[in-house]
């Protein structure tokens, strides 16, 4: 009977008894056999009213067990069992967030795997610069001799300045993975943007016998010191990998976006590598051993947090080329 604790069952019922059985005695006024068939008549309507009724209360328990189910963390459970009506609406939109709620858990177990292989990562990355400043520190204070001392504290602060651009870029990522960087963006000439890229390297690439060639007309919307910052991971990563020779950059603006093509005179990327390259933590075959496999990878997050593209591939004549482009429009 708990299908009469239903107060909008219970009075429906309720009004039907009233009005049956008023009908009932005006008949019985009339007379008896129309009294009988309107008796009758009203029981048929009561008992075809509680069956119906009836029968929604168990479609929705089964529907509220379910969904209890569902909570519960069941992934089988199918809720698409009725047919046209009030419970057809509710369990199309009931649908929808079964939908919309299996794809954040997926999305949730895969920022999990993400995290737990980022801290994998990185614990691996920072353990291997303190490895070796034990070793230096244990080797400094066992020698007597002044120049070999020196060599061991270069070598001290490397390691250290290692873990600090590690660190560094690791908070960078983190800012723009938890989406708390704010572009401050404004129309930069893509020829000065190049030029305010290249200074931090400007020393690199003249020790290593290197020239940038810069070809750029037309500007670029963005965020200048964080779009520089990419541009520098990208042209040092071309640098560290090529020999004495050209480094070829060449921008353009057009209605759609601003490109900025970067090509190098090394030997290009290992075709293994190519579709890992801009991956974190990736380090390819022919990677520095100092290398620890983030700035490329910063770079990308910079330049797709701003509407933009980044692509790599190897070039016909020899050499890889990064294609950035930043889109005026949505993508």
């Amino acid at each position: 009977m708990k299908l009469l604790k239903n107060r909008e069952t219970a009075f429906l019922l309720a009004v039907t008894a009233i009005l049956g059985v008023s009908a009932s005695v005006l008949c019985l006024l009339a007379g008896s056999l129309s009294a009988l068939i309107c008796a009758a008549f009203t029981i048929a309507l009561i008992i075809a009213i509680y069956m119906n009724s009836r029968k929604r209360y168990i479609q929705m328990s089964e529907l509220s067990e379910r969904i209890d189910s569902l909570i519960s963390g069941a992934e089988d459970v199918d809720i698409r069992c009725y047919s046209e009506g009030e419970l057809s609406i509710l369990q199309s939109e009931l649908t929808k967030l079964t939908v919309k709620l299996r794809e954040q858990t997926s999305a949730l177990r895969d920022d999990k795997k993400l995290l737990a292989d980022s801290i994998a990562d990185i614990s691996h990355q920072i353990r291997t610069p303190l490895t070796a400043i034990n070793l230096l520190l244990t080797e400094y204070s066992k020698s007597a001799d002044e120049a070999e001392r020196a060599n061991l504290l270069s070598e001290l602060n490397r390691q250290l300045a290692r873990i600090d651009r590690l660190i560094s870029a690791l908070l960078k990522l983190a800012r723009l993975d938890a989406d708390s960087v704010t572009m401050e963006t404004s129309e930069v000439p893509l020829k000065e943007l190049i030029r305010e890229a290249l200074s931090p390297i400007d020393i690199q690439m003249e020790l290593r016998d290197q020239e940038a060639v810069i070809e750029a007309e037309g500007t670029v919307i963005c965020d200048r010191s964080w779009t520089a910052e990419a541009l520098t991971n990208i042209l040092k990563n071309c640098s560290e990998h090529m020999g004495a020779g050209r480094l070829y950059i060449t921008a353009s603006e057009t209605p759609l976006f601003s490109e900025i093509v970067i090509r190098d005179t090394g030997k290009g990327i290992d075709a293994y590598d190519l579709p890992h390259i801009f991956e974190r933590f990736y380090k390819g075959k022919n990677s520095a051993p100092s290398s620890v496999g983030i700035g490329l990878a910063l770079s990308r997050a910079i330049i797709i947090k701003q509407n933009g593209t980044v692509k790599a591939e190897n070039a016909r004549e020899g050499g890889a080329v990064f294609t950035v482009r930043f889109y005026k429009g949505t993508v």
